[in-house]
């Protein structure tokens, strides 16, 4: 295998993590139908799509063990400070990896999504 070419995470109620997405989040709808929803982040250079489930997801735990990492341009205290503004509550503290500063932020279904200032 060469590369990992797409992600898509099944969530429970589509319209709550589309919004979540796009007017906590700030992520732009590449295109959506009735089953999904695909985003385009940092003007397309990264996608992956919410989506309906493919199987039942009563009594499961979303999220555990899923992290999805995105490169940011911008200072990780900037970033955090304008989701922080925009209500966003479930941001972790910043944190120093091997790859450089990040924080974390989970979606309503409790997926991790990163946001590294690369060294």
């Amino acid at each position: 295998m060469k590369q990992l070419t797409f992600a898509s995470l099944q969530v429970i109620d589509l319209e709550v993590s589309k919004n979540f997405y796009t007017q906590q989040l700030g992520f732009e709808i590449d295109n959506a139908n009735p089953q999904a929803c695909v985003f385009k982040y940092n003007q397309g250079q990264a996608s992956f799509a919410i989506r309906t489930p493919l199987e039942p997801l009563e009594g499961k735990e979303l999220g555990v063990g899923v992290a999805l990492w995105f490169a940011i341009e911008e200072k990780v205290e900037a970033l955090k400070e304008k989701y922080l503004a925009g209500g966003i509550t479930t941001a972790g503290p910043i944190i120093e990896t091997p790859f450089g500063r990040a924080f974390h932020v989970k979606d309503p279904d409790g997926y991790k999504l990163t946001f590294l200032e690369a060294k």
